[in-house]
C-alpha cells in the first residue's frame, strides 16, 4: 500500500509483534529445562486429561515442527511439537494442557470457539484479498467499490484475530486448573512457571489482534481522505 503518515500507526503493533515473538521463545526455552516433579511426558498429561474430559477418542500425534502444537477441531486430533511430546518440562506440560484446553472447548461447544471456527474460511479469505482490492482500487484512482469491499473482507479477518483472544485465555485458564487440580503441577513455583510460558504465548494472540486493528483504522483512514 502506498506510503503516507497512516503507516506509523502501525509501528507500535510491529514492535510489540517483535517482542511477543522474542518473548514466547526466550520463556519456553527457559522453562523446557525446568522439569516438572511428576515426571510426565506432555503427551502422557494430554492423554490423561482428554480421557478425563471423556475425550478418549481424540488422538495425540506427534508433529514434526517446534511450537507447531496445536488441536485440529476438523479431524479432532491433538498434534504435539517433539519438545512437548517427549518433554517432561514446565513449557512441555503447559503447552500440553493448553491445546488439551481447545479440545474440551470444542466438545463443550464453547461459543467463541465455534463462533471463530465458523468464520475462519472467509476470514483466511479475507485476510489477504482484503487488502489487495483495497490497493488495487487505490490504484484505479480511489475505486470506492472496491475500497469498500476490500475493507469488509478485511473486518472478517480483524474480527476473528479479536475473537481468537477470549479462546486462547480461556484454554490456558482451563489449562493451569487441569494442571494443578490432577496433580501434574504442584501450586507455587510450578504452577507459576508453567503460567508464565502460556501468558508469553498469549502476547502473540494480543499482537496479531492489535496489528490486525491498527491496519484495519489505516485503510478507514485512507478511505475517509478520498471522499474529502
Amino acid at each position: 500500500m502506498f506510503f503516507d503518515w497512516t503507516f506509523f500507526l502501525l509501528i507500535p503493533a510491529v514492535i510489540l509483534a517483535i517482542y511477543a515473538q522474542v518473548k514466547v521463545k526466550s520463556t519456553f526455552n527457559k522453562f523446557l529445562e525446568v522439569p516438572a516433579a511428576s515426571g510426565r511426558t506432555g503427551a502422557q498429561v494430554a492423554r490423561e486429561l482428554l480421557d478425563r474430559n471423556h475425550l478418549s477418542d481424540v488422538p495425540v500425534e506427534l508433529t514434526p515442527e517446534t511450537l507447531s502444537d496445536h488441536y485440529d477441531p476438523r479431524t479432532r486430533v491433538l498434534r504435539l511439537s517433539p519438545e512437548v511430546y517427549h518433554g517432561r518440562s514446565l513449557a512441555s506440560l503447559g503447552v500440553a494442557a493448553h491445546e488439551t484446553g481447545h479440545a474440551v472447548q470444542h466438545s463443550l461447544e464453547y461459543v467463541p470457539l465455534t463462533v471463530r471456527n465458523a468464520i475462519f474460511p472467509i476470514a483466511s479469505f479475507g485476510s489477504n484479498l482484503g487488502y489487495i482490492l483495497f490497493f488495487i482500487g487505490l490504484i484505479f484512482g480511489g475505486n470506492t467499490f472496491l475500497l469498500d469491499l476490500g475493507i469488509i473482507l478485511f473486518s472478517f479477518f480483524v474480527f476473528f484475530t479479536v475473537l481468537t483472544l477470549p479462546v486462547e485465555f480461556n484454554a490456558s485458564s482451563r489449562a493451569m486448573v487441569m494442571l494443578t487440580d490432577g496433580g501434574h503441577l504442584s501450586r507455587g513455583e510450578e504452577e507459576a512457571g508453567a503460567r508464565k510460558v502460556l501468558s508469553a504465548a498469549a502476547l502473540t494472540y494480543v499482537a496479531a489482534a492489535a496489528m490486525a486493528i491498527l491496519q484495519l483504522v489505516r485503510m478507514l483512514l485512507i478511505r475517509g481522505n478520498r471522499d474529502e
